[in-house]
């Protein structure tokens, strides 16, 4: 069974839209820099390591990379640590730059 669920950027706009959750983006700073989702935080270890510290496993979250592929084991790691609704973006952020301004 796994502990996180691939969305669509389509799915991934509606999640974000409708729920107190968080957002991290895998990718280098500078391309964080350069565009990143609205709300989205950086996810550098220390980051996550605090996040998972607080273990708030009520709160969902939406990690993605530039393809979608690195998000995947970041969202593993959040699901086997205990948070219930872990998302890895498909296509990371080049999908969503396709399908969503933002």
């Amino acid at each position: 069974m796994s502990v996180f669920k691939e969305v669509n950027a389509k799915e991934a706009k509606t999640i974000i839209s409708g729920a107190d959750l968080l957002v991290l983006d895998m990718r280098d700073a500078h391309s964080y820099q350069e565009g990143h989702i609205e709300g989205a935080m950086l996810a550098h270890d220390r980051l996550v390591e605090s996040l998972i510290r607080k273990k708030d496993f009520e709160r969902p979250v939406i990690i993605y990379c530039f393809h979608g592929n690195s998000s995947k084991d970041l969202a593993e790691l959040f699901g086997r640590s205990g948070f219930k609704s872990v998302f890895s973006l498909t296509g990371g952020f080049v999908a969503w730059k396709k399908t969503n301004v933002s």
